[in-house]
């Protein structure tokens, strides 16, 4: 199982995005792609969603889910329904937010592990791996060559994550996890999703395991929210930013990245993966349901 929660206790903010980070860091497994690196003490870390690949790797896995039958469009509206609310409403408190989050993963309460990760195969092959980002692979490439560790480290489950990073030939990935009880989910999350700070909780733990010596290593995004992994790095890179996130790197002499054409620009903003975009995905999510089922 993946951590236990207390049901009766509610951490705050900071407690459930430390209790995500170090979840995520603990859960972390290292793929064989890098088994001994010629330079152990310097990694990349990378966000997924509009850095790696292409708008919200989430969007497509959950896609690719509901056309196999995984949950129904009950489920999902229930679950679209008490994320917007929340939004609509102006609602920011976040113990609501948590709980509006938590009712999304009631969609893979009582299913298993085993089965989203076999899915989750045939979904990257259907619907994620023509959306990787050329430009940014090569540069994970590049730090594979020169003897580094390469991880993932996105708000999207662990599985995905998991997934994406096998498939790409990276060391290994950070997600959100969602907490399993003999690998069957228990539809909670474990802390909370793995955004904002969290990333930057996890990116650490995982330093003071592997070893890494973060002023040696990269970390690439697209999202101001990723600032707290970007600060924690010696050399932070802005990919296909976002306006607040390019005047930040501007402002502070980092790299910029950008291989977006105008169009893919405008494609990828509607599909924009985050916390903040959650309800506007599960939006999208139905009106395609509703065309798929009728």
């Amino acid at each position: 199982m993946h951590g236990t929660s207390d049901r009766h206790r509610r951490p705050n903010l900071q407690q459930r995005s430390r209790l995500a980070g170090e979840a995520a860091a603990a859960a972390a497994e290292v793929e064989s792609a890098l088994t001994t690196p010629s330079d152990p003490g310097s990694a990349a870390f990378f966000d997924v969603d509009n850095t790696v690949m292409q708008g919200a790797s989430i969007f497509y896995f959950a896609r690719g889910l509901y056309r196999h039958d995984f949950f129904t469009t009950r489920d999902l509206l229930d679950a679209v329904w008490k994320q917007a609310y929340f939004r609509i409403a102006g609602v920011e408190d976040p113990e609501h937010v948590a709980e509006a989050r938590n009712s999304a993963l009631a969609i893979i309460a009582g299913h298993t592990v085993a089965e989203l990760e076999e899915l989750g195969e045939e979904i990257f092959d259907e619907a994620m791996a023509h959306r990787i980002w050329p430009g940014t692979r090569a540069l994970a490439q590049m730090h594979l060559d020169q003897g580094q560790r390469v991880w993932l480290v996105t708000a999207a489950p662990i599985e995905i994550a998991s997934l994406i990073a096998r498939r790409l030939g990276l060391t290994g990935a950070l997600g959100t996890v969602a907490e399993h009880v003999d690998g069957v989910y228990t539809g909670q999350l474990v802390g909370d999703l793995l955004h904002g700070p969290a990333k930057a909780v996890a990116v650490r733990a995982l330093a003071e395991r592997e070893g890494l010596d973060l002023a040696r290593c990269s970390a690439y995004s697209d999202s101001v929210n990723d600032l707290p992994m970007l600060s924690l790095v010696g050399d932070p890179c802005a990919i296909n930013p976002d306006p607040k996130l390019r005047a930040h790197a501007r402002a502070n002499g980092w790299r910029i990245r950008d291989y977006r054409t105008g169009r893919k620009a405008a494609r990828v903003g509607l599909l924009a993966g985050s916390a903040a975009a959650g309800a506007a995905i599960a939006t999208s999510l139905v009106r395609r349901a509703s065309r798929l089922k009728h």
